[in-house]
């Protein structure tokens, strides 16, 4: 699976691609992003992935970098740019009217140096790492994500994810997002937010709701909206497909610490599950 993974993302690459600025260089953009790449798929640290011995014989006439160029190049501008336009290109199919936003902590070890993460609710628990911030599509997958130290608010993170939603419809979402203001900034974008009122509040308080959280009651009392929320176990299943595929994003290894290195290995295990996604759906269709 590996290998016909890396066969269809290595064009896409090579499509995206435009000359790099940059002058007197060995290696292109598009040349560190298929050797990062090509870690992530096995789970491996970068430096293993410039030794010519761990890629298939008709890659050796290729030249690889050194594991500092990498990780150097890995933080510039176009590089980044790169890695964005290959996961931009492996999002097919027309947007959604419903679509789902939820979270996934990545915990790491409590004895890790990384000051940038932070303890925070978990699976039922408190644990230290980071979290992934989603806004998914039935069809689509995850379309807008974020992560941030595992102490963040889910509704505080939502109010970037739902800056980047263009398209109008239902977002869905459960009891962390019933805030007033979530609902009045989905507003804005034409979208209905959707989520559960929060079971430990009596009432709706004693403040002025929004009315698009009253719409959002009223819905759930529906059998349209009932259906709506019954809905927002996909994307627990997409989280759980993420996570579980061969290629799929496992728990954060030693190498991947600080938050710049767990958002590369993210969207490196995000490009090839939409992939792998994508195949999946092709073959039963």
């Amino acid at each position: 699976m590996e290998s016909e993974l890396y066969r269809k993302v290595y064009p896409i690459v090579m499509r995206i691609y435009r000359k790099t600025s940059l002058k007197r260089v060995t290696f292109t953009d598009a040349d560190i992003v298929l050797t990062y790449l090509w870690a992530v798929l096995h789970d491996r640290p970068n430096n293993w992935a410039c030794e010519k011995e761990n890629w298939p014989i008709w890659y050796w006439r290729r030249r690889l970098p050194d594991p500092s160029t990498l990780c150097r190049r890995l933080r510039t501008e176009g590089v980044q740019q790169l890695l964005k336009g290959v996961e931009q290109a492996c999002i097919d199919g027309v947007p959604q009217l419903c679509r789902w936003i939820d979270a996934k902590p990545l915990p790491i070890g409590g004895n890790s140096s990384d000051r940038q993460s932070g303890y925070g609710r978990a699976a039922g628990c408190k644990a230290r790492g980071y979290k992934l911030y989603a806004v998914a599509e039935g069809y689509r997958g995850f379309v807008h994500w974020a992560i941030a130290p595992m102490q963040y608010n889910e509704a505080r993170m939502a109010t970037g994810l739902i800056d980047q939603l263009d398209q109008p419809g239902y977002l869905v979402g459960d009891t962390a997002y019933d805030s007033n203001r979530l609902y009045d900034l989905a507003a804005k974008k034409a979208i209905q937010l959707v989520a559960p009122k929060r079971m430990l509040q009596r009432g709706l308080g004693h403040r002025k709701n929004s009315v698009h959280r009253m719409r959002s009651i009223e819905l759930g009392k529906q059998k349209f909206g009932k259906g709506l929320l019954k809905s927002r176990t996909q994307i627990e299943r997409l989280f759980g497909q993420l996570t579980n595929f061969a290629c799929g994003l496992k728990p954060l290894p030693n190498w991947v610490r600080t938050q710049f290195r767990v958002e590369n290995w993210v969207r490196g295990k995000l490009i090839f599950h939409h992939l792998w996604r994508l195949k999946n759906l092709s073959e039963t269709i």
